[in-house]
């Protein structure tokens, strides 16, 4: 590799480790990589995590349910984020593996410019794709209805093919 390439001052690379409950964070400043502890996941604390960096700081969380909250908590403020997966770091493959150490890998890599980021959905996606998962468990709910009322009515068909036919016309003025 160039070595001019490396020695241009990139900033601060911050890798975060994302769980649920806390984000481990480690900095890489100059090539050196020092832990910046736990961050509990709460609201408040988050704001405090988005207001620490520096503008010119590069950030690489790794891609976990939460972790497009904290992208939008930072993107304002900082040049870059980028997303990543562990699988594709190795870091899900080290023979030691903790938050810290975790965490430590992400900037260190993102220094060397050996992260590549995954693609995250648009915020139209993501919400049309909680919609439709919604709609999914809604119609398994009613579909366990219909099944239970069927059950319950046991060998009176007649009765049953009323209930049905009714629930289905109600459905259908309610989808107008």
């Amino acid at each position: 590799m160039n070595k001019r390439l490396l020695s241009r001052p990139l900033g601060r690379c911050v890798g975060l480790d994302v769980h649920l409950d806390f984000c481990q964070a480690a900095i890489c400043e100059e090539g050196k990589v020092y832990s910046a502890g736990r961050v509990p996941s709460t609201p408040e604390r988050m704001k405090t995590l988005a207001d620490s960096p520096l503008p010119s700081d590069r950030v690489a969380p790794e891609v976990t349910g939460s972790s497009r909250e904290i992208v939008r908590l930072l993107e304002p403020y900082v040049k870059r984020i980028i997303v990543v997966s562990p699988d594709d770091t190795g870091i899900s493959q080290a023979r030691a593996k903790t938050d810290r150490l975790d965490a430590r890998t992400l900037p260190k890599l993102l220094w060397t410019g050996e992260l590549e980021a995954v693609w995250m959905p648009p915020e139209w996606v993501s919400r049309m794709r909680r919609r439709l998962s919604r709609r999914q468990q809604l119609v398994r709910a009613r579909s366990r209805a219909k099944n239970e009322i069927h059950a319950v009515l046991g060998g009176d068909a007649e009765l049953a093919g009323t209930v049905v036919d009714h629930s289905a016309r109600l459905a259908r003025q309610a989808s107008r």
